[in-house]
């Protein structure tokens, strides 16, 4: 099936503009994505009809709240194949579902002599709750090598896990900087087959392709909602639910107790103990309805509009001199990062600014990976269902431009 992006972008009011005097071009979509009407109306029909708190009254304000928000981390463990929804685990974002089984599993569980896998290609989110678990615990965080395509070195890999005392592993489904989408599925087997359980880093992918958790078999997956069309503040843990249900909780207060007395508290099962406090109940909902919404299109499709769409972009920048490219060329996610040679990123994104076409440009939150890869930065056009053919030659003629500006002609 071919999507009908002319219909699905009438679903997006914020993308019927012009910035500059140009119609946007908004590629920024792994920073953000834009949110079609259905959500936004999600947030409208919960404040003026049902706003009320969850999981506490018996009013019927109350129960349309807490029907509204449980029925969405339903349709969320629908959309991703859990076996049950209370291994969903509501969080603000991806950052928060891994400092949770840091904070919660990691610290409680390692020690000195203990090791944790990552790779430099990690988003800060996925790197820095290890580096302060290996501060706090004296464990030992190591890294599979980077090839040259950027892709993980399974060779490295397996050296590492050969060497024993490893008992986390933990990677990104898809880079956010590169595109390389990594072989889940052979990567967490082996990791179990060393005795590791395995977190992911899943907030490029569960957005962008067809999931299913029980495939995968990993321990831990985070996501955030606000990649995903839901609202920002969004996002979820998924666990394994023994491990779920050994683990400590990270926040403590309301909600989170089965029972509390002066001299101590008991915790409540699973999800709850992780979900302290009143939540984030209209864009949990208007989450539920971005879900309806991908679902509604399918995810198979979703992936194969990005891959073509990512595809014609990497063959129109490959046309221009003086253009870098970094990561394989597929399978990759739907995006690329890439410099031109004499313009720096964040010069050349301000010129494509001026002809309306928005692109992120910096370390994307892994500056290690900017060391590896020897830059100081690079642009990052990223895709998504509302993106077309014709909106990627506008950044090839407003990267032309750029060069022309800058006195980079060929």
């Amino acid at each position: 099936m071919t999507l009908d992006v002319a219909r699905i972008r009438q679903d997006f009011p914020i993308l019927h503009q012009e910035m500059n005097g140009h119609p946007l071009v908004y590629l920024d979509n792994a920073a953000t994505t834009q949110k079609p009407r259905q959500v936004i109306q999600a947030l409208v029909d919960y404040y003026e009809g049902y706003n009320a708190n969850v999981h506490r009254g018996i009013h019927t304000l109350a129960e349309r709240a807490t029907e509204g928000f449980e029925g969405a981390r339903v349709k969320i463990a629908r959309f991703i194949g859990s076996p049950t929804p209370e291994q969903v685990v509501f969080t603000r974002n991806g950052s928060e579902g891994l400092n949770i089984v840091a904070y919660g599993w990691a610290r409680r569980r390692l020690g000195p002599g203990d090791v944790i896998i990552t790779s430099g290609m990690e988003h800060h989110s996925n790197l820095i709750p290890w580096q302060q678990t290996a501060l706090a615990t004296g464990a030992t965080l190591k890294f599979i090598d980077l090839d040259q395509d950027g892709t993980l070195n399974q060779e490295s890999y397996d050296r590492l896990l050969s060497e024993g005392g490893v008992k986390l592993v933990a990677f990104s489904v898809a880079s956010n900087v590169l595109g390389t989408i990594n072989p889940v599925t052979d990567m967490v087997a082996k990791a179990h087959a060393a005795g590791a359980k395995v977190a992911l880093d899943a907030v490029q992918a569960v957005p962008h392709m067809p999931v299913d958790v029980k495939a995968w078999d990993a321990d831990f997956i985070s996501v955030a909602g606000h990649k995903m069309l839901g609202p920002t503040g969004t996002g979820f843990l998924w666990g394994k639910m023994d491990l779920l249900e050994e683990m400590e909780p990270t926040y403590f207060g309301g909600s989170m107790i089965s029972e509390v007395h002066l001299s101590g508290a008991k915790w409540a099962d699973v999800p709850a103990k992780f979900e302290a406090g009143t939540p984030n109940i209209a864009d949990f909902i208007a989450f539920g309805a971005a879900v309806d919404y991908l679902s509604a299109i399918g995810m198979e499709n979703v992936y194969k509009h990005e891959k073509a769409l990512t595809e014609y972009a990497w063959q129109k920048l490959h046309a221009i001199e003086g253009m870098r490219t970094f990561g394989p060329r597929q399978p990759r996610a739907g995006l690329i990062s890439f410099d031109v040679e004499g313009i720096h990123p964040h010069d050349m994104s301000a010129v494509l600014n001026e002809y309306g076409v928005a692109i992120r440009v910096g370390h994307h939150c892994a500056q290690p990976l900017m060391e590896i890869l020897d830059v100081p930065a690079t642009n990052r056009a990223s895709f998504y269902i509302y993106n077309t053919m014709e909106e990627v030659d506008r950044l090839v003629d407003a990267l032309l431009h750029a060069k022309e500006f800058f006195g980079y002609v060929a």
